[in-house]
């Protein structure tokens, strides 16, 4: 598929084609011993009918990752019946997204960071009119990048980094002045892969675990 096809995609056309993609997707899901399960929230936004997903920073007050663009999304709570709704109650905590306005379009493969977490990714589509309500001690700022920066080869970038004797490639993706890089650009990457067909990394990484 050529990706440029999709990059003046209407929202309502973006939107069927993600859905089309991932309906019948089954996930790889992953199950290990003592590891921390959380979700994230891929969401969709129409912004004067161009998609854009939504990603937050996260602040200096938070236990990890402080500072980094992530999306929406935390640890599984005890009282949550499934991941999906971990990260149907973390956008909301985060972001004041309600839970009702959310439309799931479908699930991800599980990501594991040799950090000890599994990352569960759900692709939803917020609906109807909203507003943010932000938790400033988690969130610092929220961003809204369009969908077609990342079917872009000119906004990302790929580095080596080392950890405990390894070189790892890390994934960025450049949106003004911000940086989404990590767990979240690896996130971001394999959603563009699997429903658009298009991965600007030259050797694209197909491991299940990450450093960061």
């Amino acid at each position: 598929m050529n990706s440029s096809l999709y990059r003046s995609a209407d929202f309502v056309a973006a939107i069927q084609l993600i859905e089309g993609r991932l309906q019948n997707y089954q996930p790889r899901l992953i199950q290990r011993e003592g590891v921390r399960n959380s979700a994230v929230m891929i969401l969709l936004i129409n912004k004067q009918n161009i998609p854009h997903l939504v990603f937050t920073r996260r602040t200096e007050l938070v236990e990890t990752h402080k500072g980094q663009i992530s999306f929406p999304g935390g640890m599984q709570d005890t009282a949550d019946a499934d991941l999906f709704q971990t990260a149907r109650r973390e956008t909301f905590e985060e972001i004041g997204i309600e839970p009702g306005q959310l439309r799931l379009l479908g699930q991800l493969d599980d990501f594991y960071t040799v950090t000890n977490f599994i990352i569960s990714p759900f692709v939803g589509l917020v609906t109807g009119e909203f507003q943010y309500r932000i938790n400033e001690r988690e969130v610092a700022k929220v961003l809204e990048v369009p969908l077609s920066l990342f079917l872009e080869s000119a906004h990302f970038e790929v580095k080596k980094w080392p950890y405990q004797n390894k070189s790892y490639d890390v994934y960025f993706y450049h949106f003004q002045e911000e940086v989404i890089w990590g767990a979240t650009a690896f996130i971001v990457n394999r959603f563009i892969d699997r429903v658009f067909q298009f991965n600007p990394a030259p050797d694209p990484v197909s491991e299940e675990s990450h450093p960061i």
